[in-house]
């Protein structure tokens, strides 16, 4: 089959002095290098009333059907693949790992995710909005960052650590609410990318010691990895608690923790301001729950439970 190539302003400019001269359709054909049946149809689209052909009239009438002709976006007349996508993002999955996931069910039906993106984008999916269930909606991190002095540093890792070859090497991280209205303490394994978090009232140093060591106690812990904040300059004692490690990043690093600043972007449920003091545990395990089970490319598009149980087993 001959590839089809749609008619030029110049050539409708050709058709129009010689139909206008009373050349045969396969005259013109001939001359434009064309398939008569090509000329015939183009004369019998865009012709005026009084049959007489202008090539401005007949590039305006095409413009306007091709525009007409454009397929519908996929999600609007695909009703499993739209349901699909409104569960996804009703998890607060990403149209990325939407669209792998669907991959996976259905491999011979494929989605891209700037599908779902230019879907939520013109508003198709009924409910879901960038701003609301996607994960940057338009706004910066914002990043903090206090000077201590540590023993041992990021750029001093094992080798262990640096290719995520076992469990219980732990990046943590901790993320303000309002004012004096206290704050979120996120743990997260550089293997599994298993999500750990607990409420904290204060930023004080004993107090998030206490914290960390209350929700590693009965975890693998081989080693721990904060930033500079205040917060942390207990570390010695969490070394001596937990039997560990303790590394800390360069200032102004935080690509050097890249595993806990990516998690802490997923909790969005927690926008800059929230009230800690007003979330519940059960609140707070509800959110951990969703991300613990979502899927990550990194992780073969398996979640951090999925890929722990796979390991296990």
């Amino acid at each position: 089959m001959q590839p089809y190539h749609h008619f030029t302003l110049i050539e409708r400019e050709n058709i129009q002095e010689l139909y206008k001269e009373n050349k045969s359709i396969r005259y013109i054909a001939r001359i434009l290098e064309r398939a008569p049946s090509s000329i015939s149809r183009e004369l019998a689209r865009n012709k005026n009333k009084n049959g007489t052909y202008h090539h401005w009239r007949a590039t305006t009438l095409y413009i306007i059907r091709r525009r007409k002709s454009r397929k519908p976006f996929r999600l609007s007349v695909d009703k499993e693949l739209y349901e699909w996508v409104s569960a996804g993002l009703g998890k607060y999955w990403s149209p990325e790992i939407i669209a792998q996931r669907w991959k996976k069910e259905k491999v011979d039906n494929k989605l891209s995710h700037s599908t779902i993106y230019s879907s939520l984008k013109r508003g198709i999916i009924k409910g879901y909005t960038p701003r609301s269930h996607l994960r940057r909606h338009g706004k910066r991190k914002n990043m903090r960052h206090f000077k201590i002095k540590p023993e041992h540093l990021i750029r001093e890792w094992p080798n262990e650590i640096v290719s995520r070859s076992r469990f219980g090497d732990w990046e943590g991280d901790t993320m303000y609410g309002a004012i004096n209205k206290g704050s979120l303490l996120t743990l997260v394994d550089r293997k599994s990318r298993f999500l750990v978090v607990s409420l904290l009232q204060s930023r004080k140093a004993n107090i998030t010691r206490d914290s960390i060591v209350a929700s590693l106690q009965k975890l693998l812990v081989n080693s721990l990895s904060f930033d500079n904040g205040s917060e942390f300059a207990r570390f010695k004692e969490l070394e001596n608690k937990l039997n560990t490690v303790v590394y800390f990043a360069d200032p102004h690093s935080p690509w050097q923790r890249g595993s806990n600043e990516n998690i802490n972007g997923l909790i969005r449920f927690f926008p800059k301001g929230t009230n800690f003091h007003n979330v519940s545990q059960e609140e707070l395990d509800s959110v951990l729950g969703l991300i613990n089970n979502r899927p990550r490319k990194c992780l073969d598009w398996l979640s951090p439970i999925e890929f722990i149980r796979a390991c296990c087993t």
